[in-house]
């Protein structure tokens, strides 16, 4: 596919997420660079991506891991300069694969040029963020930070408390004021004027508040009274061009209201990113982490599934730079590491919608150990232990408290470096790494997983390949056995309208099976489902073709059988360079 091609390119595209402070560090000062990312998009053009999502670059002091931005348009020391982004732009265009930017536009860093004129109270930047006056020991009402504690902070200079439902250091935009808006407009047309292909839109809906900041929760802040009018007035001034990729981080949205981000109604947006299916084993709060059900998460699944067919469009993932590792969390990250990660993989790429591959992932990546809390680096994870740690002489004994629920679900654990190599620190750096590389680097890691026939990295380029099929993109979605306790199976349909290999008004069906446990399952393909030509096209164990209408399934085993067509196989052999035992 080339960069020219269809405008909605990205239905039929896999995009690679990068987060560039942990993948590749060029000059040994242990934070990765674009420059390593440089050197490293050959090996993104080998997996066979289609674009890479690259989070935030720009100038900030990373109280937030760059999500505190201080210039919009200059790019962070730590990362290089604009003649290496530019170079990073170069090489991936030169190779089909689109660049796309994290836009942080619900908050800036406090160390912005905005925030520190309108704490001034500088002309039109006096009501660029949330202002309230008031008594320095009352906030302005109840609302909590995500990260923990009030949402709000005095400012002594101002004399006022401002808004932040992030780090204190990541004061809220006050996006009611033109001003602001246009502001931000403009800088994401030059952003797109320097070639770049879209925008992922960091917790989008959160930008418009209730007047009056009332007391209360998210009811308040997430999709809030005027977000749709913002989100689509932005549509008309700068993304009114379908070609770029505008996907919209919604923390808490339902698919009703998806569909008024998306939908052929709605705002405009390409998709957003949705929560509930990584939201739904939490208790009270995320720390409060259960192991995840099947039911209840194909349910989900289905629900996302169905919800947004005909009118919107999904996007598709299990874990990213917020969330934990998905073969640990929704897998089996011991015994079964490598089929229960290409049995993911299998998952997210066989649904409709736009898979994100989340680096590392497709080699089978996995959770970390943090034996203590000088090992943390994330803030929140920070904010949560210290909240729980009430006396500092027997710290120690009180992280042991809460180690599994960081290990479990902390954020740390999508951002320890790329295992590269089983040389020192995973071939990431030759410094000190910024956090320190899971210790298991020694077997999972790009070099061996290139030379291994039955990697997960070899049957992740597989599942990019077989995306090429229309069948998978646009077909409709069945799930089949909603309630059995270990199989997520479906089926995806679509018909042909005239002949282009599938024949006249031929139909094409999928069949995906997948076992998501330790012990062999036995599956009952359901009469409504015709087997009749279905051919195995992946697998990742060694098993034959489609034997009928019953079939047992080993642990963690993924099958997909397709119709064959005259146009494209993923592989010769699909099941021949797949199987993982």
């Amino acid at each position: 596919m080339s960069r020219g091609d269809d405008p909605v390119w990205w239905k039929e595209a896999v995009v690679y997420q990068v987060y560039p402070k942990s993948f590749a560090d060029s000059d040994g000062d242990g934070v990765g660079d674009l420059r390593g990312l440089i050197d490293r998009v050959d090996y993104l053009e080998d997996l066979g991506v289609d674009a890479v999502w690259l989070n935030p670059v720009y100038e900030s002091p990373q109280a937030d891991n760059g999500y505190d931005i201080s210039d919009y348009r200059s790019i962070d020391d730590a990362y290089g300069d604009m003649a290496d982004w530019e170079r990073l732009r170069d090489e991936l265009h030169d190779r089909d694969i689109r660049l796309i930017m994290d836009l942080v536009v619900n908050h800036t860093s406090d160390r912005h040029e905005w925030f520190q004129r309108s704490r001034r109270e500088e002309g039109e930047y006096a009501d660029y963020y949330h202002w309230v006056e008031g008594s320095p020991d009352e906030p302005p009402n109840d609302w909590e930070s995500v990260f923990g504690g009030p949402a709000w902070s005095y400012d002594d200079e101002r004399e006022a408390w401002y808004l932040h439902l992030f780090d204190e250091a990541q004061p809220d935009l006050n996006w009611t004021n033109p001003a602001v808006r246009e502001a931000v407009y403009d800088m994401m047309r030059w952003w797109l004027e320097k070639g770049i292909d879209g925008f992922r839109m960091d917790v989008i809906n959160m930008i418009s508040k209730a007047e009056g900041y009332p007391d209360g929760g998210g009811e308040h802040f997430m999709n809030g009274p005027r977000v749709h009018e913002h989100i689509s007035e932005m549509v008309d001034e700068v993304l009114d061009d379908e070609s770029v990729l505008a996907v919209g981080e919604t923390p808490g949205v339902t698919v009703d209201e998806a569909r008024q981000y998306v939908g052929a109604d709605g705002d405009g947006l390409s998709m957003v990113f949705q929560f509930e299916h990584v939201t739904f084993d939490h208790d009270e709060h995320k720390w409060d982490a259960r192991n995840p059900d099947l039911v209840e998460f194909k349910e989900i699944m289905a629900k996302w599934q169905n919800g947004l067919e005909g009118d919107g469009w999904n996007s598709l993932y299990l874990n990213n730079h917020d969330q934990p590792r998905m073969v640990s969390r929704f897998g089996s990250d011991g015994e079964y590491r490598r089929k229960s990660a290409k049995l993911l993989g299998t998952l997210t790429h066989t649904l409709g919608g736009t898979p994100f591959v989340y680096q590392g992932e497709e080699l089978g990546m996995t959770n970390a150990p943090f034996e203590t809390r000088e090992d943390l680096r994330d803030v929140e994870a920070l904010n949560y232990v210290d909240a729980a740690i009430a006396n500092p002489n027997t710290a120690a004994e009180e992280y042991a408290d809460v180690r599994g629920a960081v290990e479990a679900v902390g954020r740390d654990n999508a951002r320890t470096p790329m295992q590269w190599t089983d040389d020192e620190h995973a071939g990431f750096t030759d410094g000190d790494p910024w956090i320190d590389v899971n210790p298991n680097y020694t077997e999972v890691n790009v070099e061996r997983a290139r030379a291994d026939p039955h990697s997960v990295f070899r049957y992740y380029r597989e599942l990019i390949a077989l995306r090429d099929r229309d069948l998978l993109v646009h077909g409709d979605f069945e799930l089949l056995a909603p309630d059995h306790q270990s199989l997520f199976a479906y089926t995806r349909t679509l018909d042909r309208e005239g002949d282009d290999g599938a024949g006249e008004g031929a139909t094409e069906r999928a069949l995906v099976v997948l076992n998501f446990d330790d012990e062999p399952t036995a599956f009952d393909v359901p009469d409504s489902v015709a087997v009749d030509g279905l051919e195995l096209a992946l697998a990742n164990d060694d098993v034959p073709a489609i034997p009928g209408r019953s079939f047992d399934l080993g642990p963690w085993e993924a099958r997909v059988y397709l119709t064959p067509t005259a146009t494209t196989d993923a592989t010769d052999d699909p099941a021949a360079t797949s199987t993982d035992q």
